[in-house]
Formats: C-alpha cells, sequence, structure tokens
C-alpha cells in the first residue's frame, strides 16, 4: 500500500490461487473529512469460468467489520473482472477506516480478500462547531467538538421565526473524537440556527449556535403539487406534523422524488432514487429503508433487485441484492428461490425462482434483525387454479426472508411449502379476483418463467403487500410472529416465526373464508375488509389497523354502488384468538375510492391517518380521522391531497418515526 494515500498497487496472494484481486483504488485518494464521498474501483482475474461477485465491508475506527454491500457481480473485459462501483461517504467519526473487498467465484467456491485503511479527518478543526452543505440541499452535517466520555449529545435547530424547533436523537460522546449529526427536515431557501445540547448527568449545556441557509429545490426535478382539503383545527394532530411520503411508483407519467413535508404541504426532504421506482418501506431515526431497481445477477432485469439503507443525505449506508439473498436462501434448502434466468426453458413443473423483492422491508424484528417480502413464481401442473390453457401454470407467490445484523438470512418462510390446504394455504384457492399478470404488465412483478410452453398468463396469487413483526402477542408467547397481508386472498395472516424458532406454519387467517368470525354489530352487507394494505398491530391498544381498499366489494356490486358503497375504509379492529372473533372498533368510510395502495396508521392523540394513496389513478389523499365515541366511525380532521402515494407515515420529526 502507498502509505497515505489508501491505495493498494499490488497484492500477494497465494501460489495456486486462482481468483486474484490486482487492485483496490479509492478516488479522492485519503485523507479526506467527513461527509466526502469516495468511489472504491476494484479488479481482479479468475483462471474458472467465473463469474465474480464483489462484497465490501467496512470497519470504523477501533470498530469491527460489517458488511455495506454484499456480493454483487462484476463486468468483464479483456481478462479482467471489475467491480460495480463501490461509493461510500464516512458520516461517523474521524481516523483511520478499513475497507475490506471480498471477491468470489460462486461456481468454484474460491474467495479472495483484501483490506484497505482510509484515514477520514474531522470537519471541526477548532473550538466551535461547523456546518457545512450535503448534496441534498434540504440536508447539512452539524459537527461539533469532542465532548466527555459518559455524556451525550445531541443537536436543535430552528427555523428563524419559527414557534418550535427540532431535535436530533442523543449520540453518545466517544471521548476523543467529534460529533457530527445529519440535519434533516428543513424547508428549502430557508435560515436555521442550530446548537448543540450536551447531557452530563442531569446537566444539560447548550453549545454555540451556528447559522445555515438551505438551497433550493433542484429545478431539473418534477416536485409534486400538495393541497389542503381538510384544514388543520383544533382537533387535529398537529404534534404529528411531519408527512412521509412514498411518491415513485410504476407507470405514473412523472417520476416524483420521495418526498417529507410539513400539514401544509411544503416539501422538507426529498430523495430522488437512481432509478424511476423504488418503494421507501419503513423511516428509520437515520434513513430510510427502501426497495431500488438496479443491476444485480438476473440480467433480464433491474427492477425491485436491491435492498437499501439509505440516510437522510442520500448515502447509501448498507445494500443487498436479490443474487446474494438466492445464494443464501439456496443454501438453507429454499429450492424456490432458484435464480430466474438460470432455469431451462420451457420451465418444468416444479420449479420455481426468487425475481425481485417486492412491497416491504421491516427494521423492527429482536436484536436489529430485518425482514423483507421476496415475489417468486413456481410452475404447477395444468388446470391448477382453474387454469383451462391445459398447459402448465406459472403461479406468483411469496418469500419472507428474515436477515441479521449484516443481512444474511438466517429464516425464510415459502408459501408454496405451506400450499397444501387448510388450516395452512391453498395453491387450488385461486386470487379473488382472479388477478393475472403478463409479462412488463403494470401493477406486476417482473414475470420471467412465461413462454412456449406454458398457460399465457401467470397467476397473481398472494400479492403479499405488508409485513408486521408481533413483540407481543396476545396468546402470552414469549416470542414474536409475523403479521402480513395478502392483498389477492383478502387475508391477513400470522406466521409462527417464534424469533427464528418458529415452524413457519399460518396460525392463523384473518378475513373472508378465513379462521375468524366478524362480530358484525353494524349489520353491515359488507362488514369484511378486501385487498387491504399495511395491516398492523398498535402496541398502544393491541388493535390491528389496516386500510381496506375494497376491491372485492367494490367489484361485486359493480354499477350497482349506492352511495358511499364502494368508498375505501379506514379500519381498526379488535380481534381475540380465544373466541377467533373480529369486532371492529373504527370502519369509516374516506370518501374515495383507492383500488390500489394505502397506509394506515395510530397517531399520537389517538386519531388516526389513513393514505388512500391511487385514487383516479392520480391523486392520494392523506386522511386523518377523529373517531366519534360510541361508534365505528368518524370525521375528517385533517387532508391533505397530492399524488399517487404508496404509503405514508405521519411524524413528529423524522427522527421519530412510528414503530409501526
Amino acid at each position: 500500500m502507498v502509505p497515505g494515500t489508501g491505495m493498494l498497487v499490488v497484492l500477494s496472494v497465494p501460489a495456486l490461487a486462482t481468483v486474484q484481486i490486482q487492485s483496490v483504488t479509492p478516488s479522492p485518494a485519503a485523507p479526506q473529512v467527513i461527509g466526502t464521498t469516495i468511489q472504491w474501483t476494484v479488479s481482479g482475474t479468475d483462471t474458472h469460468a467465473g463469474p465474480l461477485a464483489f462484497r465490501f465491508n467496512v470497519a470504523p475506527p477501533g470498530g469491527s467489520m460489517a458488511m455495506v454491500r454484499d456480493f454483487n457481480l462484476g463486468t468483464y473485459a479483456s481478462g479482467t473482472w471489475t467491480a460495480q462501483p463501490f461509493v461510500w461517504t464516512p458520516t461517523g467519526i474521524e481516523g483511520t477506516y478499513q475497507v475490506q473487498v471480498v471477491m468470489k467465484d460462486f461456481g468454484s467456491g474460491e474467495t479472495a480478500t483484501t483490506a484497505v485503511s482510509y484515514r477520514v479527518k474531522p470537519l471541526v478543526t477548532g473550538a466551535g462547531p461547523v456546518v457545512v452543505a450535503t448534496a441534498n440541499p434540504l440536508v447539512a452535517l452539524f459537527s461539533a467538538p469532542p465532548c466527555a466520555q459518559g455524556s451525550k449529545m445531541r443537536v436543535k435547530f430552528t427555523e428563524r421565526g419559527a414557534s418550535h424547533g427540532t431535535l436530533t436523537p442523543w449520540a453518545a460522546c466517544p471521548g476523543s473524537k467529534t460529533m457530527t449529526f445529519e440535519i434533516a427536515g428543513m424547508h428549502p431557501s430557508a435560515t436555521y440556527d442550530m446548537w448543540s445540547q450536551t447531557a452530563t448527568g442531569g446537566n444539560l449545556v447548550d453549545g454555540p449556535t451556528v447559522s445555515f441557509m438551505t438551497g433550493a429545490l433542484p429545478t431539473n426535478t418534477h416536485f409534486p403539487k400538495f393541497t389542503v382539503a381538510v384544514a388543520s383545527g383544533p382537533n387535529t394532530d398537529t404534534r404529528d406534523r411531519v408527512i412521509l411520503e412514498d411518491l415513485t411508483m410504476p407507470g405514473q407519467p412523472v417520476n416524483y422524488p420521495e418526498v417529507a413535508t410539513d400539514l401544509a404541504g411544503n416539501i422538507i426532504w426529498y430523495y430522488y432514487p437512481p432509478t424511476s421506482a423504488d418503494l421507501v418501506t419503513r423511516p428509520l431515526p437515520d434513513g430510510i429503508l427502501i426497495i431500488e431497481g438496479g443491476p444485480a445477477w438476473n440480467p433480464d432485469s433491474q427492477q425491485n433487485q436491491l435492498l437499501r439503507k439509505i440516510d437522510w443525505a442520500g448515502n447509501i449506508v448498507k445494500e443487498t441484492n436479490t443474487g446474494a439473498i438466492q445464494q443464501e436462501l439456496l443454501a438453507l434448502g429454499a429450492t424456490d428461490a432458484q435464480p430466474c434466468n438460470t432455469i431451462p426453458r420451457p420451465a418444468p413443473v416444479g420449479a420455481g425462482c426468487l425475481g425481485e423483492f417486492g412491497h416491504d422491508f421491516i427494521h423492527t424484528l429482536p436484536n436489529g434483525y430485518s425482514a423483507a417480502i421476496a415475489e417468486i413464481e413456481k410452475i404447477y401442473a395444468p388446470g391448477t387454479q382453474g387454469d383451462t390453457s391445459g398447459l402448465p401454470v406459472d403461479i406468483v407467490g411469496d418469500l419472507i426472508v428474515v436477515l441479521d445484523r449484516n443481512w444474511q438470512v438466517v429464516w425464510y418462510f415459502d408459501a408454496f411449502a405451506h400450499a397444501s390446504g387448510a388450516p395452512q394455504l391453498d395453491i387450488n384457492r385461486p386470487a379473488v379476483l382472479y388477478e393475472t399478470c403478463g409479462v412488463n404488465q403494470g401493477g406486476c412483478p417482473p414475470i420471467f418463467l412465461l413462454g412456449n410452453g406454458i398457460a399465457p398468463l401467470a397467476h397473481d396469487w398472494l400479492h403479499a403487500n405488508s409485513l408486521y413483526y408481533w413483540p407481543a402477542p396476545q396468546d402470552g408467547r414469549a416470542k414474536g410472529d409475523l403479521i402480513w397481508s395478502s392483498r389477492h386472498q383478502d387475508w391477513v395472516m400470522r406466521v409462527d416465526y417464534q424469533d427464528g424458532a418458529g415452524t413457519g406454519n399460518i396460525l392463523w387467517r384473518m378475513g373472508p373464508d378465513g379462521d375468524f368470525t366478524f362480530n358484525n354489530i353494524n349489520n353491515d352487507p359488507w362488514p369484511w375488509f378486501s385487498h387491504q394494505h399495511e395491516a398492523a398491530v398498535e402496541s398502544a391498544t393491541g388493535d390491528m389497523t389496516l386500510f381496506d381498499n375494497g376491491n372485492t366489494r367494490y367489484d361485486q356490486l359493480g354499477n350497482h354502488c349506492g352511495p358511499n358503497d364502494c368508498d375505501s375504509r379506514g379500519a381498526v379492529l379488535q380481534f381475540d384468538e380465544a373466541s377467533m372473533q373480529v369486532t371492529p372498533v373504527l370502519n369509516v368510510d374516506l370518501g374515495v375510492y383507492s383500488s390500489a395502495v394505502g397506509s394506515a396508521q395510530l397517531l399520537g392523540n389517538n386519531n388516526y391517518s389513513f393514505m388512500a394513496g391511487f385514487v383516479g389513478n392520480v391523486s392520494g389523499y392523506l386522511i386523518e380521522i377523529l373517531p366519534t365515541p360510541g361508534t365505528t366511525t368518524g370525521t375528517q380532521v385533517f387532508s391533505l391531497e397530492g399524488t399517487i402515494s404508496y404509503r405514508s407515515w405521519r411524524m413528529a420529526s423524522l427522527y421519530t418515526p412510528p414503530i409501526t
């Protein structure tokens, strides 16, 4: 290594090695200050047929290695394999980082590994704090001098003339290192005052104030317009004054960034994804979890191939991909997780493959574990689900994968492994509205196994669209399970996870023709939800909240919809696992019909927020409901109209996301 540059020029390798790393080059070279974006270029050779995949791990000063980008395939030219560019932005402490490259031939199993030192300098050079801009004009880096070990620090920032400020989360003081915070949730072209607060025991000390002016929204990006449809009033939850919305959905005429707004619809944060479609699945105190498109192991698709954590400035903090997850699943015995592009055509009956990540990716499991939905295809015998083509049938199902802190698969649920009939799933129970998918069809995952010798359309059997980790089940089990929503079965289901010790069996199915009865206290002709989204159990009440799209009701009523009969509903359900009974707490008409997407959330003032995200194929409405005591209905006390929105979250600030 060339001292002080972070550049590895020559590597020693075992004499018989066939997989060799040739070079690891960062640009710009070390040292650089905190917040600098560094792009790493890595090349290697392999005497086997390949291909080669590259993984990047990073260890902070004095810390241990952790995966930042999991194995992804490189590109080949003139005898050399080159990794996809690894873009890394250190925003933590100053010091010497170790960046480790692991290169692997998954055919032969051979690997090569090396690590490069890279020195990062502090932003602070004097006795006072500094604040600097990031690539996102609405996000800044605030850095303060070191604080005593055993103390903790946070930052408060306030817009000039505003009546309230925002607090970052506390961070422990390492003693000899500076403290750096991402400041997010600011209006464009506005001046903010910000200062650190250091707590030692019960003593709170404010640091010096520094000022920062945010930039304007970029003119080369389309931003949505929001209109207040129902103004805030005395019953509106104004504490949860930040709205985060996922706006990038396939098929829209305009590709919007993800945005956060205040209650007036003014943008205070945005993230523009590198592809035209992604899914923000959860906000975190320090960023977002997101499913994005991009190159992975399957050259036939880039749609929804990546799981990422993104910080507020838009930097990739951690990433894995479908190919790496497939390899880990296959090692655990998941035979339905084959790479789709390697299955022979026509695909034989029994063949199954993992095509993309879809709909949800959560980070609320114990030990820092995460869980994601992956969509899979499997070929079944002719006639399955009533198909009349006389050919084998492509059925689209789902996997749930649980990842450890390093985003390696440790547990999985394969819906096809539980398809033998009640009390599990039934492969011969088709989608309630007989939904099918063709290649490149809107609203569908990428479809790979169709073609000559296979029925013309794939059957979109389950269409799982949300996950929730239930940490305190009502039956008193000491360990938690997974709640997942299947749009096309009109069911919400509980999976026996038990923090990794579970069987994966389905413990109950809630919905029409499921395991619960509905206590129809309102004599509702359509008591059950259908094609629902974002089912979760609210920890404060134990009730289930969900957005009832109502597609089945809409379809069966057809042209006979009376006033409000076909509107989507906001549902809050009390459920008893002993009596297997569901009783509505709230089943409120939202005044609009959203044929797809949606979200539901209990707010801090005990109101409920619902996102009707696909109204008339052009609009989305965030609607806050004040429940009417003694009834299952309520009053709209706030509504913000915007564009199509997959999900939304209300929160006090970007740093305080809801746990559901």
